[in-house]
C-alpha cells in the first residue's frame, strides 16, 4: 500500500472511500499517479475542473494575484472583487451576486435570502416560511442542508434538523403545485440531479416549475453548482428550457479548478433584503478568489467551452449508447454530464470504476449503481473514443 494512502487512513477521518490511486500531477484532461501512470480524468472533481487541470491562464492569474494581495476580508474594498462580480452578473444576466467559498455556503446563502424575502416582501408570518425541495437532491453537507435530504445516510446521526422544508418527488409538476401554500417562500431545485445519478427530468419540467412559481409569487432557485458554467452544453442547464430563475447558485467550475469559489445570484430586490451584518464570509470574495474567478469566466468564453460541451456531449452520448452490453441499464445526461447506470444483477458501479482504473480511466460511482462521466470540457473526440473503448472492454 502507498505511504500516502496509509497516512490518509491513519490521520484522516474515514468519511470518504477513494479509489486506490494516488494522484500527483494534472494537465488538461490528464492526471498522473505517483508511479507516473497517466489517466484520463472523467470526474473533473465533480465539475470543479471544467477548464482542465492547471489551465495556464488561470494559474497565471492565481500566481500573480497571490504575490500581490490574497486575503483582507470584506472589511475593506479591493480592486478585484467588483470586476469579478460584474463579469459574473453580465454573463448570467443577474443583477447582484453574493460571493462565498463552497457550494454549500452558497446554498445556505440562498436559503437565508429566500426566507428573509418571504418575511419582508411576501409578508409570510415570521418563522412560517417554507422551502420546497426534491427527493434525491444534493445541495451540500451542512446540518441544515442534510436535514432536507431524502438520503438516509446523509441524515443518520446528525439531527435534530431545522424545520421549514417540504420534500416532493423530482420531475413531478403536479407534486409541486400541490405542495405550494401561502407560506411557500421558494422552490430549490437542480435542473439535472447530479449526485442522485445524473437524473434528467421530463422535458418541459423546469419551464412549468417557473410558471407555477411566478403564479404563486414563489422564488425559483436553481442549484447549478454542478450543472452551471457550460457543463450541460448551455451556459446554465436552465437555459435548455429558456428559464430565468429568480435565484441562481454557482460553485465548483467558478474556481477554475484551483480554488473553492461560489456565489448566489439574484434580482436586485431580492438581494436588497441583506444589510451589513446579516451575512458574510471571511474568505468569500477575497481578491485571490476574485482574480481566479474572473480568469475562469474569461477562459470559458474565449475557448468557447460551452459549445464544446454541447458538441462533445452529443458525441459521447451517442458513443456510449452504441455499446451493446447487458451490464448497461441506461445511459443518460446532457452535454458532458453523463451517467451510465449499471445493471446491479451483474456487478456494482464501483467494480466498473475499479476496472476502468486499470485501463487508465478515472471515474467514480454514485449510489453504487451509476458510473459518472463528467470530464473537463477541453476533452477531445479522440480521448472520448479511448474512454468508450475502455468501458466496452471492462463490461465483460
Amino acid at each position: 500500500m502507498s505511504s500516502s494512502i496509509g497516512l490518509e487512513q491513519q490521520f484522516g477521518a474515514n468519511n470518504y472511500s477513494p479509489l486506490p490511486v494516488v494522484l500527483t500531477k494534472g494537465e488538461g484532461v490528464y492526471v498522473w499517479d505517483e508511479e507516473g501512470v497517466r489517466y484520463i480524468d472523467m470526474m473533473s472533481a465533480y465539475s470543479a475542473v471544467s477548464h482542465g487541470h492547471c489551465h495556464p491562464v488561470i494559474v497565471k492569474a492565481l500566481s500573480e494575484q497571490a504575490g500581490t494581495l490574497a486575503v483582507v476580508s470584506r472589511a475593506f474594498y479591493t480592486n478585484k472583487l467588483g470586476v469579478f462580480l460584474q463579469k459574473l452578473c453580465e454573463i448570467t444576466g443577474f443583477d447582484k451576486a453574493l460571493p462565498m467559498n463552497s457550494g454549500a455556503e452558497a446554498v445556505e446563502t440562498a436559503i437565508k435570502a429566500a426566507r428573509k424575502w418571504a418575511y419582508q416582501v411576501k409578508k409570510i408570518p415570521e418563522n412560517k416560511a417554507e422551502i420546497i425541495v426534491c427527493e434525491g437532491n444534493f445541495h451540500g453537507r451542512t446540518t441544515t442542508i442534510v436535514g432536507m435530504s431524502s438520503e438516509p445516510q446523509y441524515r443518520f446521526g446528525f439531527g435534530p434538523f431545522a424545520p421549514g422544508f417540504k420534500l416532493i418527488p423530482y420531475g413531478d409538476i403536479a407534486a409541486l403545485e400541490k405542495a405550494i401554500t401561502p407560506q411557500t417562500a421558494a422552490f430549490l431545485v437542480e435542473p439535472i440531479q447530479g449526485e442522485a445519478g445524473i437524473i434528467v427530468p421530463p422535458k418541459g419540467y423546469l419551464k412549468k416549475c417557473a410558471e407555477l412559481c411566478k403564479k404563486h409569487n414563489v422564488l425559483l432557485i436553481c442549484d447549478e453548482i454542478q450543472t452551471g458554467l457550460g457543463r450541460t452544453g448551455k451556459l446554465l442547464a436552465s437555459d435548455h428550457e429558456g428559464v430565468k430563475p429568480d435565484g441562481l447558485i454557482l460553485g465548483k467550475a467558478l474556481g477554475g479548478g484551483l480554488l473553492p469559489i461560489s456565489a448566489f445570484l439574484t434580482r436586485a430586490d431580492v438581494m436588497a433584503v441583506f444589510t451589513p451584518g446579516d451575512h458574510g464570509s471571511t474568505f468569500g470574495g477575497n481578491p485571490l478568489a476574485a482574480a481566479v474567478g474572473a480568469a475562469a469566466i474569461d477562459v470559458l468564453i474565449q475557448e468557447d467551452l460551452v459549445s464544446r460541451a454541447a458538441k462533445l456531449g452529443d458525441y459521447m452520448l451517442k458513443s456510449l449508447t452504441s455499446i451493446q452490453s447487458p451490464y448497461i441499464k441506461e445511459v443518460r445526461g446532457k452535454g458532458l454530464l453523463i451517467g451510465v447506470e449499471i445493471n446491479k444483477e451483474f456487478c456494482s458501479a464501483r467494480e466498473i470504476c475499479l476496472r476502468l482504473l486499470k485501463e487508465g480511466v478515472l471515474s467514480k460511482e454514485t449510489h453504487h449503481t451509476v458510473v459518472r462521466f463528467a470530464p473537463p470540457l477541453v476533452i477531445t473526440e479522440q480521448q472520448i473514443d479511448k474512454v468508450v473503448a475502455a468501458l466496452s472492454k471492462v463490461l465483460i
